[in-house]
């Protein structure tokens, strides 16, 4: 069993402005093609907000939906009737493994993951919308059945600052994925119909790519990637000895060499490169966020 604990270097994710959450709002709704809440229509007329007809009041009808302009243009009352709008579940796949832990920039990896949740779950529960959320790291899995409103997300939000998970028992599942691909699994199994799957991890285990392109085929996938400037290189600070979060090996490296850092720069680039071919090719949207600058800025950026 593995326990989620708060990093001792936590920054947060810092304010979410509203302005800033609603340019977000509208990024995402092009990013993902109208799937949002509102987007899709049901069958028949009721609550919505896509006018589908207007006709006299009738013994029975809702006083709320009078149309004051119609009612005074004509002399009778008039009432609205609009097509009615599907709700739409979001399901937030949040990376909590050890790794996530890291950073050396403005905050952790963890922070940024905090802010992505944050603004996800508000703009999944509007219009009526529904958010679930599932942990990849922790064992026994923690997983949040999609609920709506305020208080679905101020859980979330509970959830997402208990930490992240912080030894090094993190391990592959007994489905034989790492612990992002054993997290898409259960959403594969738990999400009905057609919906958003937002994972927020740094992808740096094997596993998930089947999971991930299993979701794709049937919901609107959105992968955030995290990532910490220090990741791209090594610096010359001579002999160091580092450990693997995510499995506690240990290794001493002599940062001194410069055919080593070269080897490490060139390995990192053709991981992201590969990374970035893999969920494309997945059918998901790729978006890409530093521990460095503005995240919320660059998570309504677009996909890169």
């Amino acid at each position: 069993m593995s326990t989620l604990t708060v990093p001792a270097a936590r920054q947060g994710p810092g304010r979410l402005s509203p302005d800033a959450v609603a340019r977000l709002d509208l990024g995402l709704r092009r990013r993902l093609g109208g799937i949002l809440p509102g987007d899709h229509l049901a069958a028949g007329l009721g609550a919505g907000t896509e006018l589908a007809q207007l006709r006299p009041y009738e013994p029975g009808d809702d006083v709320r939906r009078l149309d004051p302009a119609s009612s005074a243009r004509t002399g009778i009352p008039h009432v609205r009737r609009h097509v009615p709008e599907r709700a739409v579940t979001t399901w937030l796949v949040l990376d909590v493994s050890p790794s996530m832990a890291f950073g050396t920039a403005d905050r952790l990896k963890s922070d940024v993951a905090e802010g992505v949740a944050e603004a996800v779950g508000s703009l999944a529960v509007r219009r009526g919308g529904r958010l679930g959320i599932t942990f990849a790291g922790p064992e026994p899995a923690v997983t949040l059945p999609p609920r709506g409103g305020r208080a679905a997300l101020a859980t979330v939000r509970s959830l997402v600052a208990s930490g992240v998970v912080a030894d090094t028992s993190s391990s592959p599942s007994a489905t034989g994925q790492g612990a992002v691909g054993a997290a898409l699994l259960r959403v594969d199994r738990l999400a009905r119909g057609r919906g958003v799957v937002v994972v927020v991890s740094d992808f740096r285990e094997e596993g998930w790519l089947s999971p991930l392109r299993r979701l794709a085929a049937r919901h609107a996938v959105v992968a955030v990637e995290i990532s910490d400037p220090r990741e791209d290189g090594l610096p010359d600070v001579g002999l160091v000895h580092l450990v693997d979060p995510e499995t506690g090996d240990l290794v001493e490296v002599d940062t001194g060499s410069q055919a080593l850092r070269d080897a490490y720069a060139q390995a990192e680039a053709a991981r992201r490169e590969a990374l970035v071919t893999e969920i494309r090719r997945a059918g998901a949207t790729r978006v890409a966020l530093s521990t460095e600058g503005d995240w919320l800025r660059e998570l309504g950026r677009g996909p890169r």
